[in-house]
């Protein structure tokens, strides 16, 4: 296991940080598998790497989210090539989405991007995330819309994305799916975590009916707004849910860390 700040990676000098960013990011990517939310070698989730070299990780593409470790992750420059020599494929194409946003926003260390049947089913919703949950209104209140422009292959459309993202940190991706940026992998991950969730919920209290649903109170979600900040968000994914998820993984599949 790698334990120094600069350290081999197929055949790369590694940056300071860079091994942490690595170990967080396979981590993320063996939780999306262990809760189902995989989508075989598709979608992405990609970190940024400490330093000035605008360089970013991401899953080899011929990998199983289950199977990806530290190691394996690809390094990327901002168009989605591989910086330096691998053995993996990578898929530029889907790098689109995630190199707008990273280049776009400072604070977006991390972008994770799901295909789940349920995040799918809200993002093709009219009226997108209802907030008649405590978990839709925690989410809902910092979540942003793109309209669907096909598979994201057109480098022009990371403008729109851009504009359309705001100073939001998630995103529903009308009929296509879940986006979530972070300052962190941790606080990345625990954003699309509460989406994830309200889009289940969303999709299993539909089986009522919109006019059977009980609406909250007036100013509820304007309070939940103000307890489920963007910063404290940050804060509870550092100090509390990330470690305990780190924690998870290593009693359970600590091959993430190789």
């Amino acid at each position: 296991m790698a334990t120094l700040a600069t350290v081999q990676a197929d055949g790369n000098v590694m940056a300071p940080g860079e091994w942490e960013a690595r170990v967080d990011l396979a981590a993320a990517y063996r939780l999306v598998a262990l809760y189902g939310w995989d989508d075989l070698i598709f979608t992405h989730l990609s970190a940024r790497v400490p330093g000035p070299e605008h360089h970013f990780l991401i899953n080899p593409y011929d990998m199983m989210f289950e199977e990806i470790t530290a190691s394996s992750l690809v390094k990327i420059d901002v168009e989605g090539n591989p910086v330096g020599p691998t053995t993996h494929p990578v898929n530029p194409a889907g790098f689109t989405i995630h190199s707008a946003l990273h280049m776009a926003r400072e604070d977006a260390a991390a972008v994770m991007h799901l295909h789940t049947p349920h995040g799918q089913a809200v993002s093709a919703m009219a009226f997108g995330l209802l907030p008649h949950t405590q978990t839709s209104m925690i989410a809902g209140h910092d979540i942003a819309y793109h309209d669907y422009e096909g598979v994201a292959t057109d480098l022009d459309e990371r403008e729109r994305l851009v504009a359309d993202m705001g100073t939001k940190h998630a995103m529903i991706l009308r009929n296509h799916g879940t986006l979530a940026v972070g300052d962190s992998v941790g606080a990345c991950f625990l954003r699309l975590y509460f989406l994830e969730r309200a889009c289940e919920a969303q999709v299993l209290m539909l089986s009522a009916g919109r006019e059977n649903l009980n609406d909250p109170h007036q100013g509820v979600e304007e309070k939940v707004a103000h307890q489920s900040n963007p910063k404290g968000m940050g804060k509870l994914a550092e100090k509390l849910a990330w470690p305990a998820l780190l924690r998870k993984l290593d009693r359970t599949d600590p091959g993430f860390r190789d």
